[in-house]
């Protein structure tokens, strides 16, 4: 006398689709939310990472930048990995290159003044 009875395969239903497909269609939620992060998180991200490197590659002594603690100075020398800015008259700060933020217009720094 047993409790459970013996499980026996079904035929597939007519019209179902393959074993195959119906794996394919399981991963395709997981598919189309990689698509998703990368057009919403990645691509944009190394965009402006792209413009970002473009913009310090393209600093020339005489630009007015905003660094990244938010300190405005105008560029005296330019280097590969430092730079100097003068962010007050006669005084002169050594920088990080790669800190420079933005390049802001010319004549910027004495509006603000």
């Amino acid at each position: 006398m047993h409790v459970i009875s013996n499980a026996w395969a079904a035929a597939p239903a007519a019209g179902a689709p393959p074993q195959g497909a119906a794996g394919l269609f399981q991963f395709l939620p997981f598919v189309l939310i990689v698509v998703m992060m990368y057009f919403l998180i990645m691509r944009p991200q190394s965009k402006r990472a792209r413009e970002q490197r473009a913009m310090l590659a393209a600093l020339a002594v005489g630009d007015e930048v905003v660094m990244a603690g938010g300190l405005l100075g105008r560029l005296t020398e330019v280097g590969p990995q430092y730079s100097k800015a003068e962010v007050a008259s006669g005084v002169s700060v050594q920088i990080q290159t790669s800190s420079v933020q933005l390049v802001l217009p010319k004549g910027t720094i004495g509006k603000v003044q």
